[in-house]
């Protein structure tokens, strides 16, 4: 079971209650700048990865693990340095002449500790991780790299550059919606989702606007809320289809997928007869009434606007294509079928490309 804490003064306590005695730290390019720096004193230091970490990058850290002879990892940063922490840990005790991607995956053992610098994926509470090797998306799923300790810092958020706040916090924003109306929802991650998106339409503004600290607190946990909910339900077809934006027009991923999030919700109010979620259409438009409540409007179609507008208001601009049917053609191709199973509503590729019409300028 995973403790959530509040706090950097905790991250003692945790190496403490882990045993730890030698820990291989997991950091990205910012850690020499957080105000926190000087608390840790690791054995060895693992930074020598990008944004999207690739899987020789994940061999190094592994290496580098088992070299130093640590027993715990600790990763301070955003979702991809935290990504590279839990691929660390389930890659560490496997066979090192094998690609570890072709082996069974088993939990190491090693403990983790994740403290996030940024509020978005909350990565630090999901049992989820991505890599690319051979230039294609990697999916690693396990239960065993959920992070024992999940340290929540809101004072590491402060010095987040605007664009990167926003995006972060939209794709926080968009999971907690995804995961409402996923096929796979439970009561547990209606909850925790639930919960997430109340506090950033109550925080969201003074967070990105004003700097506000404690405004700040509520976004960090609101995205720690979107993460364990989408641990449970997945994410839907927004996220879907966010990737290969992402990658073709150097989009954020929490910008990506906010500009496909309306696209998909105003289809499936339109379409709702077409569920396929086996609670049935009442369920799914009951879901559309409660995110309209959530975002403080009286109806589901004026939650959608709220949300059009909030996206207005951060100035989260469209792409544009150098050759927009070919890369539509492309991007339509790109979305992973299987990832769309949790929507609600199915999208054929004929609706699929629609969307990517409207969002492709």
């Amino acid at each position: 079971m995973q403790q959530i804490l509040k706090g950097y003064e905790n991250i003692e306590k945790a190496l403490k209650e882990v045993g730890s005695e030698r820990y291989l730290l997991v950091c990205d390019a910012s850690f020499p700048f957080l105000p926190i720096k000087d608390v840790f004193k690791p054995a060895a230091v693992f930074d020598q990865f990008t944004p999207n970490p690739l899987y020789e990058q994940v061999c190094k850290g592994v290496e580098l693990f088992n070299r130093e002879q640590c027993d715990t990892i600790v990763a301070v940063g955003g979702g991809s340095t935290i990504d590279v922490a839990k691929c660390i840990k389930l890659y560490c005790r496997m066979n090192t002449a094998v690609n570890y991607l072709q082996q069974e995956c088993k939990d190491s053992g090693i403990p983790l500790i994740a403290i996030p610098t940024t509020a978005g994926t909350g990565s630090e509470s999901t049992r989820y991780a991505v890599i690319y090797y051979e230039g294609k998306k990697q999916s690693v799923t396990h239960e065993s790299i959920i992070p024992n300790y999940a340290i929540l810092e809101s004072m590491l958020l402060k010095s987040l550059p605007l664009y990167q706040k926003k995006c972060t916090m939209l794709d926080a924003l968009c999971q907690c919606i995804e995961s409402l109306w996923s096929v796979n929802s439970t009561d547990e991650s209606m909850v925790y989702a639930k919960n997430g998106l109340q506090m950033i339409m109550e925080h969201w503004q003074g967070y990105i606007e004003d700097n506000n600290e404690e405004d700040a607190r509520y976004v960090m946990m609101a995205a720690n809320y979107g993460g364990r909910a989408i641990n449970i339900s997945q994410t839907t077809a927004p996220h879907a289809m966010s990737y290969k934006l992402t990658s073709m027009y150097k989009l954020p991923h929490g910008h990506a997928v906010a500009l496909c999030l309306p696209e998909v919700w105003m289809y499936m109010m339109e379409h709702p007869e077409e569920c396929k979620d086996p609670r049935g259409v009442d369920h799914l438009e009951f879901i559309f009434e409660q995110l309209g409540r959530i975002m403080r409007c009286d109806s589901a179609e004026k939650g959608l606007m709220m949300f059009r507008t909030i996206i207005s208001s951060l100035d989260m601009a469209l792409p544009h294509g150098n050759d927009r049917k070919k890369e539509i053609d492309i991007l339509v191709k790109s979305v992973n079928p299987v990832r769309l199973k949790n929507n609600p509503v199915p999208l054929t590729e004929d609706v699929i490309r629609q969307i990517y019409e409207r969002i492709v300028l």
